[in-house]
């Protein structure tokens, strides 16, 4: 009889709700911190800080699954370090293959666009029946040399302003 009014009652489901939620982050912490205690002690108390600022289940999934690609230690100890900070981070093998939409998100690119940089030759791509797959590495170094050209052309255009004297305030 009384389990059924406090079922119906928004304010107990709300306060159940909460505790679950609650239940199921500290889990979630507790696991993370035993996870990183077995592989990697000396990561234990920073683990331990740096775990308990994240309170989202989902944060927490995500950080136990990054945690578990990380290769080494030190990866171990950036992951932990960024993710606390709010960041976003992803560990990805360098010979993983992406999809273009995956590999377009990456470069913050529509996925036509990139299927022209392929299709151009500026990206090394393979076919996987009618689906073309990017090698990470290759999409990197397809970024480096962008960014690179990028910052180029803007060291480029200041200098061009400067000796036009368009910096030249009165």
């Amino acid at each position: 009889m009384y389990d059924d009014l406090i079922e119906r009652d928004p304010k107990m489901r709300k306060i159940r709700e909460e505790s679950r939620l609650k239940g199921q982050v500290e889990a979630l912490q507790r696991t993370l911190v035993s996870i990183i205690r077995r592989r990697y002690p000396p990561l234990t108390e920073l683990a331990q800080e740096r775990v308990v600022r994240i309170t989202k289940p989902d944060t927490l999934d995500l950080l136990l699954e990054q945690v578990d690609a990380a290769p080494d230690e030190a990866a171990t100890h950036l992951i932990l370090s960024l993710i606390a900070e709010g960041k976003a981070v992803t560990v990805v093998p360098l010979n993983k293959e992406l999809t273009t939409q995956e590999a377009a998100d990456i470069l913050n690119v529509s996925r036509p666009h990139l299927v022209k940089l392929l299709e151009r030759g500026e990206i090394p791509f393979a076919k996987t029946g009618t689906h073309r797959r990017i090698r990470f590495s290759d999409l990197m170094k397809y970024k480096e040399h962008r960014d690179f050209e990028r910052r180029c052309g803007m060291a480029e255009l200041t200098q061009l302003s400067q000796e036009l004297g368009l910096y030249n305030i009165h």
